[in-house]
């Protein structure tokens, strides 16, 4: 079946970064686009960015353009996110997502503190 795997959260100093990474399983990832959401207390999940399933295209929320960067390696069957200057706001569980034949997966999501 279908599993997604998010890693690499924790809790880091306003301006530094963090690498986040999805772990996809039990679909063909190379064929598929993935997609980043955040979710904060008490509000819906946000989509932040996506890539193609090539990796040649990638959006991204204006809040997060030009701070975060995702991509993704076929081979790994994994994706990505790097967070660059991470500020207060950057605090949220981290979610991956994906759709196949129709059908939303999401991972379990890690969180990620920006604390001094």
């Amino acid at each position: 079946q279908v599993q997604l795997v998010e890693s690499g959260g924790g809790l880091v100093q306003p301006g530094g970064s963090l690498t986040l990474s999805c772990a996809a399983s039990g679909f063909t990832f190379r064929s598929y686009r993935m997609m980043w959401y955040r979710q904060t207390p008490g509000k819906e999940r946000e989509l932040v960015a996506g890539i193609s399933n090539a990796g040649t295209v990638r959006d991204y929320a204006g809040s997060v353009k030009g701070r975060f960067t995702v991509s993704r390696d076929n081979a790994k069957n994994t994706v990505y996110r790097q967070m660059n200057s991470l500020e207060y706001e950057g605090t949220a569980v981290y979610y991956c997502r994906v759709q196949v034949a129709a059908v939303d997966y999401w991972g379990q999501g890690t969180q990620v503190t920006v604390s001094s």
